[in-house]
């Protein structure tokens, strides 16, 4: 069945010279976040959780199709297998990138300091720095939960916080996985092809 759905003809993104530029366009929602939240900061603040939730849901959604066009791109490659590699690795971490990007500006939009709790002590200079730069602080909380090596010391204080955490955990841990499918089917098919 997976074979079947690697193979089939119809694809989200039909070009694999431009697929690793079409990527990016999956952060495109967050600049129209951006305005509704500067622009009507009390309806997006009574909608916040649901605002939160389909952010989850929409980027799970574009990870889908942005995995559809890595299968896409390497099951039609003509290339070596060494070149193949290459993009693979290429796309994966363009879509890491992505995925952790997108979690940290939803996690600034939604001010990282009330979605999440730092249980650490820090000096009082430390935590106002920490507090200042506010996306810096995101990233590192979407890289750390997206890597599953999670430190620890910031703890979800709301309930779409957990799912947010949660989410990408998910996702992190079945990219490892599908990065894997992908080279080995890359590399089938390479043999296939000789």
């Amino acid at each position: 069945m997976i074979t079947k759905f690697m193979q089939r003809e119809r694809r989200f993104i039909h070009n694999e010279k431009i697929a690793f530029l079409l990527l990016p366009t999956v952060l495109i929602p967050l600049i129209f976040e951006l305005v509704i939240h500067s622009m009507q900061p009390e309806w997006f603040t009574t909608y916040q959780d649901q605002i939160l939730i389909a952010n989850i849901i929409y980027i799970i959604i574009a990870r889908f199709a942005m995995l559809d066009v890595a299968i896409y791109i390497f099951s039609r490659t003509k290339s070596s297998v060494r070149f193949a590699l290459l993009q693979i690795v290429l796309l994966y971490l363009e879509v890491t990138i992505i995925t952790i990007i997108y979690y940290a500006a939803v996690f600034d939009i939604f001010d990282v300091f009330s979605l999440f709790h730092l249980s650490a002590q820090f000096s009082p200079q430390n935590f106002a720095s920490i507090h200042e730069h506010s996306f810096v602080t995101s990233m590192y909380i979407s890289t750390v939960t997206f890597t599953t090596l999670g430190s620890g010391d910031w703890i979800p204080q709301t309930l779409t916080a957990m799912i947010a955490v949660i989410s990408e955990v998910i996702l992190g841990v079945v990219q490892g996985g599908v990065f894997v499918a992908i080279v080995v089917y890359a590399h089938q098919n390479s043999i296939v092809k000789k």
